[in-house]
C-alpha cells in the first residue's frame, strides 16, 4: 500500500483574492473551480471557509525561487506582508493576504 501527497489545500474566506494572489505569485492557471472550491495547477486548491485564520499555521509551505529578492518583491506587490526577518541562507517568512504563512527560499 502506498501512500502519497495529491495536493496542498489552503482554507480561504475570499477565494477570489486567494486564488489571484496563488495563481499569480507561482504562475499557475485555474484548473477548476467548483461552489466553495478553486483548483490551481496539479496539486494547489483553496477550500472555502466561514471562519478567519486566527493562530499560526501548523504547516506551510517553503517556496524555491532563482532570485530571491525578485521573489520577496512580488509577493508583497501581489498583498503578502513580511512575518518574520530574512535569514542568513536566504529565506524568508511571509504572509498571504489571508494571513496563512509560507516561506520564500532561495535556490
Amino acid at each position: 500500500m502506498g501512500i502519497r501527497i495529491n495536493g496542498i489545500v489552503i482554507d480561504a474566506t475570499d477565494l477570489d483574492l486567494l486564488a489571484r494572489f496563488w495563481s499569480e505569485l507561482l504562475d499557475l492557471a485555474i484548473t477548476r473551480r467548483e461552489d466553495g472550491w478553486i483548483s490551481l495547477g496539479p496539486n494547489l486548491a483553496l477550500q472555502l471557509v466561514s471562519e478567519p485564520k486566527t493562530v499560526k499555521n501548523r504547516i506551510h509551505c517553503d517556496l524555491v525561487a532563482d532570485d530571491f529578492t525578485a521573489a520577496t518583491a512580488r509577493a508583497a506587490e501581489l498583498g503578502a506582508t513580511p512575518a518574520g526577518d530574512i535569514q542568513e541562507n536566504l529565506w524568508q517568512v511571509w504572509q498571504d493576504p489571508e494571513g496563512n504563512e509560507f516561506c520564500i527560499c532561495m535556490s
